[in-house]
């Protein structure tokens, strides 16, 4: 990401937001019918008191609508093994996939992930001025890039990956969330691929990328990566392998009408 790249990730996003856009795609929604439904879940969240709805909203419908709903078509079987995997999900396997799905969508949200990621993997906490002054070293001295920030770190102590401390703009990283699923892993591997630059990377750097620091990923098993053959693998050495690209994939089915935790739609149909 540079210094012209756009932001897009600048509101405050609730988890519940995230679980009820990948419900409306679940009970079978498309098209204009889910930032229609986002807009009339979230209009008295952002109401002003008066009848009016704050822009805000719409910046979060467009947010919403972009991790999940909006997703390029070179992305859709991706993001629709996602959906799959939410329906079977528990809470800290549900927020990974929430997390990913965001790493694609936004860049920036990414580099938030990263900023914070590196000094709780040195010292086990992050002010928010240091998250912002490596951002700005990458992105430049903008004021949307220091108010999104903002927003996208006070998102993280919302959905639980940091925690508030006594010391105003200080966080520290919550107990990380154990993932022993190899099918969810290599899913996650796929995302960080297709989020990432394109350059070579082992499995277990991947896994273990300071914008994962919420998680504690078991890396998947050779057997695991080659099944399905899901990606370009060349060796590099006897014991280690490196993900070159993603292999080309057909479409995931997501037929199921299962709702994954935490929402409801009651949209399907309208």
């Amino acid at each position: 990401m540079t210094g012209g790249a756009g932001v897009g990730f600048s509101q405050r996003i609730r988890l519940e937001w995230l679980d009820y856009t990948a419900n409306l795609l679940l009970a079978g929604n498309r098209g204009e019918a889910i930032p229609a439904a986002l807009r009339a879940r979230l209009a008295e969240r952002f109401s002003l008191g008066d009848g009016r709805v704050s822009g805000n909203c719409d910046k979060a419908v467009s947010i919403l609508s972009r991790v999940w709903a909006a997703v390029p078509e070179e992305r859709r079987a991706l993001r629709d093994e996602g959906l799959d995997r939410l329906r079977r999900a528990d809470a800290g396997e549900r927020l990974l996939v929430h997390w990913c799905m965001c790493m694609m969508a936004y860049p920036f949200f990414g580099a938030v992930a990263e900023a914070a990621g590196r000094p709780l993997r040195l010292q086990g906490s992050v002010a928010a001025a240091q998250a912002q002054r490596w951002l700005r070293a990458r992105l430049g001295e903008r004021e949307t890039v220091a108010r999104a920030a903002r927003r996208v770190l006070r998102s993280f102590v919302d959905w639980g990956a940091l925690v508030d401390t006594g010391e105003r703009g200080l966080y520290r990283g919550a107990p990380k969330r154990a993932v022993e699923n190899p099918a969810l892993a290599v899913w996650v591997l796929k995302a960080m691929i297709a989020a990432g630059d394109g350059a070579p990377r082992s499995p277990s750097r991947l896994l273990r990328a300071p914008r994962l620091f919420p998680f504690d990923i078991a890396p998947p098993a050779p057997a695991e990566l080659e099944a399905g053959r899901a990606f370009e693998i060349v060796h590099d050495g006897p014991d280690r392998k490196v993900l070159l690209s993603l292999a080309a994939q057909p479409a995931a089915p997501c037929g199921s009408r299962r709702r994954c935790p935490g929402a409801e739609t009651g949209v399907a149909g309208r």
